[in-house]
């Protein structure tokens, strides 16, 4: 239709941040022995900073007021196997070394806990941004 302009869409930059900063989370679990190493501390605290700022985007911009109550859920499931996970891939590396290689075991260990502790630098501040709105809006009301 050649007369008709076409409507662009508004940019959704919780939407944007929230992939962004998974995506982050995921290359800074995939690279956490590199980003480990005393060299790369600087490195390594500019991503997480960037995380966390990400995280304060979302929580502004990206839970509407009906998907509140499941999001603070999984945040508080995130943050608890976050937590726990380092025990269980212990007892699993122990387990498992008998017949695998440990090195392969610890390394796929490490990429996993570099990831859960970014994505939980990242959703921390996403949560607590929606549950302080959501503590306004009860003691509001």
């Amino acid at each position: 239709m050649a007369g008709k302009k076409m409507a662009s869409k508004p940019i959704k930059y919780g939407e944007w941040a929230f992939l962004i900063g998974v995506l982050l989370a995921l290359f800074i679990g995939l690279f956490s022995g590199w980003l480990g190493q005393a060299e790369n501390a600087g490195l390594q605290i500019y991503l997480m900073g960037v995380l966390v700022f990400l995280g304060f985007v979302v929580g502004f911009m990206n839970v509407p007021d009906k998907e509140v109550t499941g999001f603070l859920i999984a945040a508080i499931a995130l943050m608890a196997v976050s937590t726990s996970w380092g025990p269980i891939t212990e007892m699993l590396g122990e387990a498992v070394g008998i017949v695998a290689d440990p090195g392969v075991i610890e390394t796929i260990s490490d990429w996993i806990d570099g990831f859960l502790g970014a994505l939980t630098a990242f959703v921390t501040p996403a949560a607590l941004i929606v549950a302080l709105k959501q503590i306004y809006d009860l003691a509001s009301k």
